[in-house]
């Protein structure tokens, strides 16, 4: 039980950290960033407490909104996701996430790629949705959005690849 809480301790506090001093300066082309933090509520415990979930969801969030002074589009677009996950895993996963024998590193890629888009893309756009807050802008919150999952996506699959090869 304590190595557990350990690893996701410290999984929380390396993606803080990397988002925070590496990943938010990237600015491809001007405005394209990888969020890799949310790695961490992907790839969360499935059978913890729900509440607690939500709740480190959003510390996560808002611990990346304290450090990029962005006023609570992290947090929003974190807990957003970490609510929908439930449903997303229902969908992408089937029975194997039902009877709850799912290990991540254990899944056909399909359906964890599947994952992965789904609930980057909603955060993605939950959080260009806030920072941009105009609904006249939608053409620029959904290319933010299309091109910030595609990097976010790669990053993360990468991650997950290279992680797990090392288990």
């Amino acid at each position: 039980m304590n190595s557990i809480v350990l690893t996701h301790s410290f999984r929380f506090i390396i993606l803080a950290l990397l988002q925070v001093l590496v990943l938010s300066h990237i600015n491809f082309l001007g405005y394209i960033n990888p969020y890799l933090y949310i790695l961490f509520i992907l790839l969360f415990p499935l059978k913890n407490n729900r509440i607690i979930f939500l709740f480190l969801s959003f510390l996560l969030g808002l611990t990346i909104d304290m450090f990029l002074d962005s006023g609570g589009v992290h947090a929003a677009a974190s807990v957003t996701i970490a609510y929908i996950r439930p449903f997303i895993l229902k969908f992408s996963f089937g029975a194997v996430y039902d009877h709850q024998t799912m290990k991540f590193s254990n899944v056909e890629f399909g359906s964890k790629l599947t994952y992965i888009t789904i609930l980057t893309v909603v955060h993605h756009f939950v959080l260009f949705s806030l920072e941009i807050f105009n609904f006249y802008e939608i053409i620029l919150i959904l290319k933010n959005t299309l091109f910030s999952s595609i990097f976010t996506i790669i990053l993360c699959i990468l991650t997950t690849i290279i992680f797990n090869r090392r288990k």
